[in-house]
């Protein structure tokens, strides 16, 4: 060959990626060859299946023909309705239900109506025959039973499909009461019920293998529809022949003589019938049965024992409104409220429910038929991952509300705790079995807290049950031994690792502080009821360590809550102990008061044992752990820890920019004469902004001269001494006094003064400056009044302290034995102002409701909530909206009423006069070891209580001294010298002072009963800043 001129023609080919031609050609190879192999097995696969749908189609194509032509010889030998047929067609040697079973089909019209027939000829059969049992197995049953078993069990089967699939043709016979009825439906029901009779030896059998072809799901199917056209209202006094049906069904448990086997959760009676919105109205047979055989245990039992999420047990929803899971609790409810009335109410079915109850209230919406503050009032809060609720239907709401009423909670507690062991000695050992009532009844308990209305759970739970004393000894029981570890075990509500206190706490916090609303003082201090006063201060000091230790040693993680239960469960553990921390404190805080009243332990045993001062520093700042604590729990910290904390809190707003200046300062001009109209006419038109600024004073005397001295703080402390005197003086009608000499708002202060509302905002304002600039003042406050300052509900153990003879006439009516319907009480209370009595009604119509022994507790609370609450609160609210234009509510939520008072008033005891001498200047001559010094302080310290106070008020213009010392006056004490020289007209002149500077003018006298007389002179005589 010759060379054609190209010369990449018989170049040889080079390829770059290092491999040769022919592995290149090898792997093509290689992958044609499976792709070819894959595709045959694929066509393999076609052609197989092909022939088996071919064979599967002839083979129903052959079948559908020998039905027909089985069809045809029955009608040929029987009839096309059964005419030719008779009882002998029942028995064992006939073909009749062989054949009848081949070719029937419910899809089939003529085979309904022969089914339908057949069914009709087996009651008339077995009416005349002598019994079911006698028409099927003929005179020996027990040599054909394999074959009778069969055949009645392809009949019940038959006749329940062919009802299930013509329900919506039938469906306004589905539900009807009338057994009697000839409707296909009615004699198709007939004929089941007949051949499931218990008394036959054959219905396990066919029970058995209805269970396996799903029959709860399809009776669920023939209820719903059915119940569309069904209506309640109309129905007679019989049992439905679906019900009866039902109730036969259901008792097949497989416990005793039944040898059925359990089915799936997911198609048992519990999922598929009892999740059918208000069964019971459809059913009431069905209930009773469902209650009285022992099947509510069972059913109950399986529920519990189910390890699977409800939600993927249950069926679908049948609306929004209506989930599955809110049917089957409201059926529940009320299955068991009518199981627990039963004597002898077992158990461990109370077990099974409360744990199953629980979860299944978990899932629910708040319900809101009525008030839901909850335990609290501060769960109001917000998850960010809650996804958005929709409502229950209000049906189901009181479906549900309804069933938890007093009587069915109390039944339920009486059945957990009325075994002998929840009531042992404190050494006992704590049994698998108590712990496990424990455990129940408070996740039971909990969670409705969270989801049904309070009013009627808590005063059941109070006052008609032992559920306090039951709690407190297990959890006494518990914390002696160390031993809470048995519950965590028991308890499938919280998981194992979790505090095993947080459950018991959780419900026993908020019913004993229920409890204690109406608890009077004889009771808890004299009698110790419920709990012994040792019992207390044992809780209080579990209280404060439970506390502390999920407050500070292992805080819960800051998360907000609210009502919305999907988020609870997902926060299960984190949301109990939120509840504890408001509960708990809540509960403290009210033994706090107890008390208060009457000193029962030393208040030191309220604060935690680890606050130190690096807590102390850090509650100073916002925002970190230990500043939420002293708001949720300020008891935890010690009373002078909160006060400079206080004080702080006020030292910083009035250190903001401005505050001191100029500009934002105030003058008046006070008459002596009428100090109290001039400071309302002048305070009352000042901004909150100046109000925290500073007020000058200029006194103008009686001769309307303006007295000399220039006001330094000093006049100013002196003027809020002269208008709160003024002001809260009973003769000036806005005040009155109790037995004890404390002050309240006078509930008829209206009928005194026209603008008695803004004299009350207005001292509001006094009161709250004299906090504001740390003025102590001379007040001394009823309790229940300064529980309005907390904005805090007063209660029948507040009303000793306002009317001691109304408290004993209440305490009476609680305490009465006999039929208080006799003494002619109604729900009325009389007023009686300036000697005009009214009538006002305690409720709606009260004045035609009386008094008995089931409503006493309720018109107890009515009268002590009147008198301490309502008759004031038009003056208190008025108060308390002037008092926080200076005092946020939050600062003061620190101290209880009682520090509340000190922080108003300081201490009622004489103050240190030695703490005063160890914070006392010298000037102008004098030290600490001069004669004259000496003498002052062995006087002084000889004074009557009384004159202490008014040579404090002469040289700081105030009568009480700093609450947390003279450390903490501005400025220090100051004696100094006055008279240079020690002549004897010097000696002759008063001691002088200056209250702006906390500075005493002392000549130096030269014995101490010229001393102690100048000094008694000065300080009584009550004259002006022209003294000096």
């Amino acid at each position: 060959m010759f060379f054609s001129g190209d010369p990449s023609s018989n170049r040889k080919r080079v390829d770059l990626g290092g491999r040769s031609s022919k592995e290149r050609d090898r792997k093509k190879l290689l992958e044609q060859a499976k792709l070819e192999r894959n595709k045959r097995s694929w066509m393999r696969q076609q052609n197989s299946a092909a022939l088996v749908i071919q064979k599967c189609f002839r083979g129903r194509k052959v079948v559908k023909a020998e039905r027909g032509n089985a069809r045809q010889r029955f009608y040929t030998i029987y009839g096309k309705h059964c005419q030719r047929a008779d009882s002998q067609c029942f028995g064992p040697d006939s073909d009749f239900l062989r054949e009848l079973h081949y070719f029937v089909s419910p899809h089939n019209v003529s085979d309904f109506s022969t089914l339908v027939e057949t069914c009709r000829l087996l009651s008339q059969f077995a009416k005349d025959s002598g019994g079911v049992l006698k028409l099927f197995g003929g005179s020996d049953y027990l040599s054909n039973r394999a074959l009778v078993d069969f055949r009645v069990k392809m009949l019940a089967y038959a006749c329940i499909q062919a009802v299930h699939y013509n329900r919506y043709q039938f469906k306004d016979e589905l539900l009807p009461t009338s057994s009697d009825s000839g409707s296909p439906i009615n004699i198709l029901l007939k004929a089941v019920a007949m051949l499931i009779d218990p008394k036959l030896p054959w219905p396990c059998k066919i029970v058995s293998y209805l269970l396996q072809k799903n029959i709860y799901c399809i009776f669920r199917e023939l209820v719903i529809t059915g119940k569309e056209s069904y209506k309640s209202e109309g129905r007679v006094e019989k049992v439905s022949l679906m019900e009866t049906v039902l109730a036969l069904v259901i008792a097949h448990t497989g416990q005793g003589h039944c040898v059925c086997l359990d089915v799936d959760l997911k198609c048992s009676f519990t999922s598929q019938i009892l999740t059918i919105p208000f069964l019971w109205q459809i059913f009431p047979y069905l209930k009773e049965i469902y209650v009285t055989r022992g099947l509510c245990q069972h059913y109950l039992h399986n529920m519990a024992t189910c390890t699977e999420s409800y939600e993927k047990v249950l069926p679908a929803d049948m609306s929004v409104e209506s989930p599955g899971y809110t049917c089957l609790l409201g059926n529940l409810l009320e299955a068991v409220g009518v199981a627990l009335a039963r004597p002898a109410c077992p158990y461990d079915m109370a077990i099974d429910f409360a744990n199953v109850a629980t979860l299944l209230l978990e899932l629910l919406p708040p319900i809101q038929t009525s008030n839901t503050d909850s335990v609290t009032g501060d769960d109001d809060m917000v998850i960010d991952d809650a996804p958005e609720v929709v409502p229950l239907s209000k049906e189901l709401e009181k479906q549900i509300s309804n069933a938890v009423d007093p009587r069915f909670l109390l039944q339920l507690t009486n059945v957990l705790f009325g075994n002998s062991s929840l009531v042992a000695d404190s050494t006992d050992k704590i049994s698998d079995k108590e712990a496990a009532a424990i455990g129940a009844a408070c996740s039971f308990l909990h969670v409705t807290f969270t989801i049904l209305p309070l009013e009627r759970i808590m005063t059941v739970l109070a006052y008609r049950t032992e559920l306090v004393s039951v709690l407190w000894n297990f959890m006494k029981r518990c914390h002696k031994n160390q031993n809470w570890s048995c519950l965590s075990t028991v308890s499938p509500y919280l998981p194992a690792d979790a505090f095993g206190w947080l459950l018991p706490l959780a419900v026993f916090c908020p019913v004993y502080k229920h409890m204690l609303m109406i608890v009077d003082n004889e009771e808890f201090y004299e009698q110790e009821k419920p709990l012994s006063l040792k019992d207390i201060r044992l809780l209080i000091v579990m209280l404060k360590q439970d506390l502390w230790q999920i407050l500070w040693l292992n805080p819960v993680a800051p998360m907000k809550f609210n009502t919305n239960t999907l988020s609870l469960k997902k926060h299960r553990v984190e949301f109990v102990q939120y509840r504890v921390i408001v509960a708990a404190s809540e509960l403290l805080s009210q033994l706090q008061d107890w008390n208060n009243r009457r000193q029962f332990v030393h208040p030191s045993n309220f604060h935690a044992d680890g606050v130190n001062d690096h807590f102390i520093s850090q509650a100073m700042i916002e925002n970190t752990r230990a500043y939420d604590i002293l708001k949720q729990a300020p008891f935890l910290v010690p009373f002078t820890s909160r006060v400079k904390l206080f004080t702080s809190q006020l030292a910083a707003i009035k250190e903001r920019p401005g505050s001191h200046s100029l500009f934002n300062r105030t003058t008046f001009k006070i008459r002596r004469d009428g100090v109290l109209e001039d400071a309302f006419s002048q305070l009352s038109t000042l901004s909150e902004e100046d109000l925290r600024g500073v007020i000058r004073v200029t006194f103008v005397n009686e001769f309307g001269v303006e007295e000399a001295g220039i006001d330094g703080g000093g006049i100013f402390k002196d003027f809020m001494e002269d208008i709160t005197r003024a002001a809260f003086d009973m003769q000036y009608g806005l005040f009155k006094e109790t037995i004890d000499h404390l002050l309240y708002p006078n509930p008829g202060s209206g009928m005194i003064h026209e603008q008695h509302l803004q004299f009350f905002h207005f001292l509001g304002i006094i009161l709250g400056k004299a906090m504001f600039e740390g003025i102590l003042v001379d007040i001394p406050f009823a309790t229940f009044f300064l529980s309005k300052l907390k904005q805090k509900h007063n209660y029948l153990n507040d009303l000793p302290s306002l009317d001691p003879e109304l408290y004993r006439h209440l305490i009476f009516l609680k305490r009465y034995e006999g039929d208080l319907a006799e003494l002619e009480l109604y729900f009325v209370i009389f007023n009686n102002d300036f000697g005009e009595q009214t009538a006002e009604e305690l409720i709606q119509n009260g004045k035609n409701v009386r008094v008995g022994n089931d409503n006493v507790i309720t018109f107890i609370h009515l009268v002590a909530n009147h008198r301490l609450n309502t008759q004031i609160r038009l003056q208190s609210s008025h108060f308390l909206r002037g008092f926080q234009q200076l005092i946020q509510k939050d600062w003061i939520d620190m101290f209880n009423e009682h520090e509340l008072q000190l922080l108003i008033s300081g201490s009622v005891d004489g103050f240190d006069v030695d703490d005063l001498r160890s914070n006392t200047n010298y000037a102008g001559g004098y030290h600490r070891e001069h004669y004259v010094i000496e003498m002052f302080w062995e006087i002084l310290k000889n004074f009557s209580l009384e004159n202490q106070h008014k040579f404090l008020k002469f040289v700081t213009g105030c009568s009480r001294g700093p609450l947390l010392g003279f450390k903490y006056l501005e400025p220090l004490f100051c004696i100094q010298r006055a008279a240079g020289s020690a002549s004897e007209e010097a000696l002759g002149r008063l001691p002088t002072s200056a209250t702006c500077m906390n500075l005493l003018k002392l000549p130096p006298y030269r014995s101490k009963e010229q001393m102690e007389q100048k000094l008694l002179y000065a300080i009584n005589a009550e004259a002006g800043f022209d003294l000096s």
